[in-house]
C-alpha cells in the first residue's frame, strides 16, 4: 500500500488545471510519442507529475516571480543553462 500505481502514487492530491486546446494537445502528443516508440502510454497527469517533479530537480522556486510568463521564462533559462553546462546566478 502507498505504492506508486502506473507511476502516480496512490496519496496524491488531485489538481484541476484549466489548459488551452494547444497545451492539451502537447500533453497528448508526448504521450502518444511515448506509446509508439516504447509501448508505454503516459498519460496527462503522469507528464505533469514528471514536469512537476523535473522542476524541483531543477531547484526553481517562485520567489521574484510576478507572474506565469515571467514564470515560463525563468524555467527555459534554467533550462538552457544546464543544457550548456553554465550555472546561473542570483540576479
Amino acid at each position: 500500500m502507498g505504492q506508486p500505481t502506473n507511476g502516480i502514487n496512490r496519496h496524491a492530491h488531485r489538481v484541476i488545471a484549466s489548459l488551452n486546446r494547444e497545451q492539451v494537445d502537447y500533453l497528448d502528443k508526448i504521450g502518444k510519442d511515448a506509446q509508439f516508440s516504447s509501448g508505454l502510454k503516459l498519460s496527462r497527469t503522469q507528464i505533469l507529475a514528471a514536469m512537476v517533479s523535473a522542476l524541483k530537480r531543477l531547484n526553481l522556486t517562485g520567489e521574484g516571480i510576478a507572474n506565469a510568463g515571467q514564470f515560463e521564462q525563468r524555467i527555459v533559462d534554467v533550462i538552457m543553462h544546464e543544457a550548456r553546462g553554465d550555472r546561473l546566478h542570483d540576479e
